[in-house]
C-alpha cells in the first residue's frame, strides 16, 4: 500500500500546478540532496550530477501536472532522476564513441588506463580510496543492476519503493541486487588480484 504524501507536500505540490516560484524553490531545497546523490550514484561525475540534477528540476516543474498522487511524490521524483541520468549516461556513450581514441591517451600521447578517481559526498575521508574502487565496480554492473544497488545501498531506499521507482517486483529487485552483490565481488576481486600482482 502506498502511504498518502504529508498535507504539507500536497499543499506544495498543489502551488507549484499554480507555477508558484516559491513552492518550487521549497521543492527545489527539499529534494536537491537527495536527487543530486541519486544522480552522482549512477553518473559518477559530480559536474555531470549538478547538469542532470537540474534538468530534473526543470522537468518537475514543467511535468508537476502529470503526478497524479498514486505513487509517493519522493517516488515520482526518484524515477525522473533515474530517467534523466540513464539519458545521460546514453548521450555521453555516444560522444564516448566518437572520442575513444583520443581518450586512451594522455596530454603527451602516454596511455592512459584508469579514469580520474570518482568520490561520492556520503562517503568519509578514510574511505575515499575504498569507495573509488567500489564506484569502478559498480560502474561496470548492468545498468538495472546499479539502479538497484546505488539506491538501496547509497540511498538506504527499501525494497517496495525501489520496486515502484523501476516499476517492477519486489521479487524482481531482490534478485536484481542479489546479482549486482555477485558481479560486485567479482570485478572487485579482479582489481584485488591485478593490483596485487
Amino acid at each position: 500500500m502506498i502511504n498518502p504524501a504529508p498535507l504539507s507536500e500536497w499543499i506544495l505540490i498543489d502551488q507549484l500546478k499554480q507555477k508558484d516560484e516559491s513552492a518550487f524553490k521549497k521543492i527545489v531545497e527539499t529534494w536537491q540532496d537527495m536527487v543530486f546523490n541519486t544522480v552522482l550514484g549512477i553518473v559518477q561525475s559530480a559536474e555531470d550530477a549538478e547538469d542532470v540534477a537540474q534538468e530534473v528540476f526543470v522537468q518537475v516543474y514543467e511535468s508537476i501536472h502529470s503526478f497524479k498522487g498514486e505513487s509517493k511524490f519522493s517516488t515520482w521524483l526518484y524515477r525522473i532522476a533515474i530517467t534523466k541520468s540513464m539519458d545521460h549516461l546514453r548521450r555521453k556513450k555516444r560522444k564516448k564513441r566518437f572520442a575513444f581514441v583520443q581518450s586512451l591517451f594522455g596530454a603527451n600521447n602516454e596511455v592512459v588506463h584508469d579514469p580520474p578517481d570518482f568520490h561520492h559526498p556520503g562517503v568519509t575521508l578514510d574511505n575515499k580510496e575504498k569507495s573509488a574502487v567500489l564506484f569502478k565496480a559498480i560502474e561496470k554492473l548492468p545498468q538495472n543492476q546499479k539502479t538497484a544497488f546505488v539506491l538501496h545501498k547509497i540511498e538506504g531506499i527499501s525494497y517496495q519503493q525501489i520496486s515502484e521507482i523501476m516499476n517492477t517486483s519486489v521479487s524482481s529487485i531482490e534478485s536484481l541486487l542479489h546479482r549486482a552483490k555477485i558481479n560486485l565481488k567479482k570485478n572487485l576481486t579482479e582489481y584485488y588480484q591485478n593490483t596485487n600482482q
